[in-house]
């Protein structure tokens, strides 16, 4: 759906539009990944692993950045699949019936709530600084810098 223009019933403009959550949303979004991130780790403890386990496993999601090697199409689709809640729940579900993976499941998810928390979201094909969370990075700056300029001229 595109974005309406500024209207006095909307009082949204084009120039205002960005992809991603922005403003409220964006700090419910990831206050929400804040106490997943919470739970997660008390979840963790509760499973009796021990903090090296979890220290030396916490960043192997983003391995699935070097799909960016490759380019943004598969560089997106490889992180989405890391960083994605599917993955950790499907493990842990398997992890019901083999309780050993268990612990990975949730260091998978403790990943994956941090990355959310810090504003880090599911990534689009268009660069790897847009997110459903928003845009992040050097990037961002210059892309909003840029995008606004032009919906200024535009108008």
């Amino acid at each position: 759906m595109s974005p309406k223009p500024e209207t006095e019933s909307t009082n949204v403009s084009v120039a205002s539009f960005t992809r991603g959550a922005v403003g409220g949303p964006r700090v419910t979004l990831r206050l929400e990944a804040a106490a997943a991130l919470a739970a997660t780790i008390a979840l963790y403890v509760h499973t009796g692993a021990g903090v090296g386990m979890f220290l030396a496993l916490f960043l192997i999601p983003d391995l699935s950045m070097l799909g960016y090697l490759v380019g943004n199409r598969v560089g997106a689709a490889s992180y989405n699949v890391a960083h994605s809640y599917l993955g950790p729940l499907a493990l842990a579900a398997v992890g019901m019936a083999l309780p050993s993976l268990l612990p990975f499941a949730v260091i998978w998810a403790a990943h994956v709530a941090f990355d959310r928390m810090l504003g880090y979201g599911l990534k689009y094909a268009t660069a790897f600084g847009d997110t459903h969370l928003g845009r992040t990075g050097r990037a961002a700056a210059e892309k909003d810098r840029v995008g606004l300029q032009t919906d200024y001229a535009a108008s």
